[in-house]
């Protein structure tokens, strides 16, 4: 038995108020799996680490990402600046399907470095579960190696897929076709084949629509899989109320999203996952509806949204402080986003919080107090990250 000891817990339990602090705490893991998190006691330990007056956080989870494509698109975010649309670079044939020409090229081995990289600096920051979303490959053969792609990374962090073929519609492929491919072909390979742990979906006027969306989650609910959305993002499609009708792990986005359908979530016990990388880098002015989330007890969860268009963004710590600075989250807020209600947007109960049974997925940090990790810009005060494969 491991036993951390002199230590300061923000352990995220439910059972608790706010962060679930601990001042005079200490933690002990065996197996992979936390058997203790509380004040300090006596225990016996075969290892004592002593974490000098540190504190301890669950391992931070990134609940929304795209990180395995291939190529960039540095030439578009130039576009945007000299004022094109999100809208009009997609139409015109670049965005989702400019990288899923590069996605389609590029081999296995190729992508997995890829992802590595962009994996590394999530890592460096004591993220220790990440969510990894297909959907720039758009045939079965790209999406299905996208996926195992994904998995592979399992050697690094704990790896929660996500079957994104309703990203958009290739253009090699009539609509209708695409839809009965998707339905009738690819979600049941994923699921056969245990490629991922959900299917998500593109609901938008660029995208999917909501009736399509249906088709796609009646096929996921068929072949035993759980669903998150990309939930009004560019306008008010009511994704936000369809992912709660189909009861979806989380709704993503939602800066068009009103107060019934924050309430349809509400009852749904789906989360809100916010994105303020890509409110960010496309400039938007619409704020999510906080209010009601709050009003309605709707969880919040936090994520980089990591992307080659929309959300560059390869810093989950940053991500709190533009949720904190552009949508106004409380520091408890941010943290409990990228910790307990991040593992609940992706099913988990083992991840996120420190108690018996959790797995030992630790960030130890240098701060005085809990709030540095969501004011600070461009400061990473990791001391060690622990994660267990078991």
């Amino acid at each position: 038995m491991r036993v951390f000891t002199h230590a300061r817990l923000a352990t995220m339990n439910p059972d608790m108020p706010g962060l679930g602090v601990v001042e005079d705490g200490m933690l002990a893991e065996e197996g992979g799996r936390i058997i203790y998190a509380g004040p300090a006691r006596d225990l016996p330990a075969d290892e004592v680490v002593d974490c000098e007056n540190r504190w301890i956080t669950p391992g931070l989870i990134d609940c929304h990402t795209h990180l395995v494509f291939a190529g960039d698109r540095a030439a578009e975010f130039e576009a945007r600046l000299e004022g094109a649309s999100y809208e009009e670079i997609a139409r015109a044939g670049g965005g989702i399907l400019g990288t899923m020409r590069a996605t389609r090229a590029a081999t296995p081995a190729a992508l997995d470095a890829a992802a590595r990289k962009r994996l590394a600096p999530l890592l460096a920051e004591g993220v220790t579960t990440v969510e990894i979303k297909s959907g720039y490959g758009l045939s079965p053969e790209a999406e299905y190696k996208c996926l195992e792609v994904a998995r592979g990374l399992g050697d690094l962090a704990d790896i929660f897929t996500t079957f994104l073929g309703a990203h958009s519609v290739p253009p090699d492929c009539p609509r209708e076709e695409y839809l009965r491919l998707l339905c009738d072909e690819m979600i049941p390979h994923v699921a056969r084949h245990y490629l991922a742990e959900a299917v998500d979906a593109f609901c938008e006027t660029i995208a999917f629509s909501p009736a399509e969306t249906e088709q796609v989650f009646d096929a996921a609910a068929k072949a035993g899989l759980r669903v998150k959305l990309h939930a009004d993002q560019l306008s008010n499609l009511h994704g936000a109320a369809l992912a709660a009708r189909y009861r979806a792990l989380s709704a993503d986005h939602l800066e068009c999203t009103d107060e019934a359908d924050v309430r349809a979530m509400a009852e749904a016990g789906t989360v809100a996952v916010l994105l303020p990388g890509a409110f960010f880098t496309l400039r938007e002015t619409r704020l999510p509806p906080l209010d009601a989330f709050r009003k309605h007890a709707v969880p919040i969860a936090v994520s980089t949204d990591l992307n080659p268009g929309t959300s560059p963004l390869f810093s989950l710590l940053l991500a709190m402080n533009m949720a904190a600075t552009q949508f106004r989250l409380t520091v408890t807020e941010c943290l409990l986003g990228v910790t307990r209600h991040a593992a609940t947007a992706l099913g988990r109960r083992d991840v996120g919080v420190l108690r018996a049974g959790a797995k030992c997925h630790l960030a130890i940090w240098d701060i005085e107090r809990p709030a540095e990790l969501v004011y600070r810009l461009g400061f990473n005060p990791i001391y060690k990250r622990i994660w267990s494969a078991s």
